[in-house]
């Protein structure tokens, strides 16, 4: 993939420049919807509401001009909190800041290695596992805000929300619930009901005027910049880089992910041009790269977010460059009444994305398809919650592929075929005078199914000769070339004849190379000059 590939053309704007009304429409939807979004995944990240609006604005603009998708929203997510606190807790701001620029520099990397049409290998119950056991750990995040617990304690979420939990009931004040529930509430209601408006930002402006005129006591998100902080890289620390390599990976793997898939699922909801995935991976890697540098958290695009800008009526880019605009403009001029924001009506917010997360229809008719498929999801979800998404994601795919490769494994046969001696009499076409045995070998023959052939070729009895026809194998690496030429040695030392025929090209230069076959003469394009050649040297015996 080269550079040239990656970057933007005329054609992206073109469109947008002709008829740019839906798209600034749906852009202004788009940022009243993630303008709570982005405070909430900020605070929620650990650098606080001022850092995921950074995010949503310079990751959202870079993400828009540079990305591979006409709809992708880019910006701070849930997915990429519950990665980014354990880094919080153990490198502090600058770090969370360090590791997103070096992730987005992996990104840049994997884009120009083409590496982005790798996610449609992604197995559903993978990504179904991990989407419902993220939607749990943001809600489990919420627990403190959502009960006005400022002090709650645990390196775990569950521990975190039970320690909540506890506080809370130690000394109970009903305001804080209250309110993330009917927030909740009202997002998930008239989320339903009528989609295309913000109602996110509408619980929340009615929750923080209620909050101001009662006089309630809830924990505000306090004083924020009025703009963005000038660009700087004193977060960055050369001595530090050793130690932030693994959560820089793990933080551009997760962005990767969550963009192709985000960019996937727009794809689905629209008709027309494609996704490039490998430019959205250099879209998403710049953005990553720009973000720290105005003080905001690693960002990847944003599938709510993404799928409000479809619906709303966007066309090309230039919706999504639009909401990051707005954002810049909310942040300028209403820096202070966004300070006035209750964190329990934020996560009331969270707690109603954590509910539309989820398609339930998708799980169910998972959980149906096959107890495989089941377990697979069950353990992605489990290991989601317990560990982290990168982790629950290369256990999920590796259960996948076991199970995959069993399921092929089963598809390969040892079939023995009848002889085709239609010109013989009827006396020649009986196998046990001739004591000659044909074998279709059908499907793969590889490490996993590689073995049980040999047993089954191993039970070879009363016979002179073994006709081997292997133009029905489909795949066949070297555990299997291996295991073939154990079988046909077996069969030698017990004075079988070996005889093979229909054999490929691309096979025969593997058993060439590893002397898995048996001598040129004994090898043939068909299998007809075989069991002549067969006949030929044990004719039939004479009968009694």
């Amino acid at each position: 993939m080269t550079l040239r590939n990656l970057l933007p053309t005329r054609t992206d704007w073109a469109p947008a420049l002709r008829r740019p009304g839906p798209d600034l429409l749906a852009g202004v939807i788009v940022a009243l919807v993630a303008l709570p979004l982005a405070l909430g995944f900020g605070i929620s990240s650990g650098l606080g509401a001022a850092a995921g609006l950074a995010t949503a604005i310079i990751a959202g603009v870079t993400a828009a001009v540079f990305g591979g998708s006409r709809f992708q929203v880019s910006g701070p997510t849930g997915a990429m909190t519950v990665v980014l606190l354990p880094i919080v807790a153990e490198h502090g701001g600058p770090g969370v800041l360090a590791v997103g620029l070096m992730a987005g520099v992996v990104l840049v990397a994997l884009a120009v290695a083409g590496v982005g049409r790798a996610v449609r290998y992604m197995p559903a119950p993978v990504i179904e596992g991990f989407t419902a056991g993220i939607a749990v750990v943001i809600a489990l995040q919420q627990f403190p805000s959502a009960l006005g617990i400022a002090d709650a304690e645990g390196e775990e979420m569950w521990r975190l929300a039970s320690d909540s939990l506890s506080r809370y009931f130690d000394h109970p004040a009903p305001a804080a619930p209250v309110t993330a529930v009917l927030v909740a509430a009202a997002v998930l209601i008239g989320g339903r009901y009528l989609p295309k408006l913000p109602f996110a930002l509408v619980a929340v402006a009615v929750a923080t005027a209620v909050a101001e005129l009662a006089g309630l006591d809830l924990t505000r998100i306090g004083a924020l910049p009025a703009g963005l902080s000038a660009p700087s890289f004193e977060f960055f620390d050369p001595a530090r880089l050793g130690s932030l390599i693994a959560p820089a990976l793990a933080v551009a793997a997760l962005a990767a992910l969550e963009s192709l898939l985000s960019a996937t699922a727009a794809d689905s909801m629209t008709v027309g041009r494609r996704h490039n995935p490998d430019r959205e991976l250099f879209g998403q890697g710049l953005a990553n790269i720009a973000a720290p540098l105005f003080g905001g958290v690693p960002a990847t695009g944003a599938i709510a977010r993404t799928a409000v800008n479809v619906r709303s009526g966007a066309r090309t880019r230039l919706a999504a460059l639009t909401h990051a605009v707005v954002l810049a403009a909310l942040l300028y001029l209403a820096a202070p009444l966004v300070a006035d924001i209750p964190l329990a009506a934020l996560a009331g917010v969270l707690l109603a994305t954590t509910v539309r997360m989820v398609e339930t229809a998708s799980v169910a008719a998972i959980a149906r398809a096959s107890r495989g498929d089941a377990a697979i999801m069950v353990v992605t979800f489990a290991a989601t919650v317990a560990f982290d998404l990168v982790t629950a994601v290369a256990v999920g795919v590796g259960i996948a592929v076991l199970l995959a490769l069993r399921a092929v494994a089963k598809e390969a046969r040892l079939h023995q075929v009848p002889l085709d001696e239609s010109n013989h009499p009827a006396e020649e076409r009986d196998p046990a005078r001739h004591h000659i045995v044909a074998y279709r070998i059908d499907g793969p023959l590889f490490f996993p199914a590689a073995h049980r052939f040999l047993l089954e070729l191993a039970e070879v009895s009363d016979v002179h000769v073994v006709v081997l026809r292997m133009s029905h194998i489909t795949a066949l690496d070297t555990t299997g070339a291996l295991v073939l030429k154990d079988a046909v040695t077996t069969l030698r030392h017990r004075d079988i004849t070996v005889l093979i025929s229909g054999l490929r090209a691309d096979h025969r230069r593997r058993l060439t190379a590893l002397d898995a076959l048996p001598a040129a003469d004994h090898q043939f394009a068909h299998t007809d000059d075989a069991i002549a050649y067969a006949r030929g040297r044990f004719p039939t015996p004479a009968r009694a």
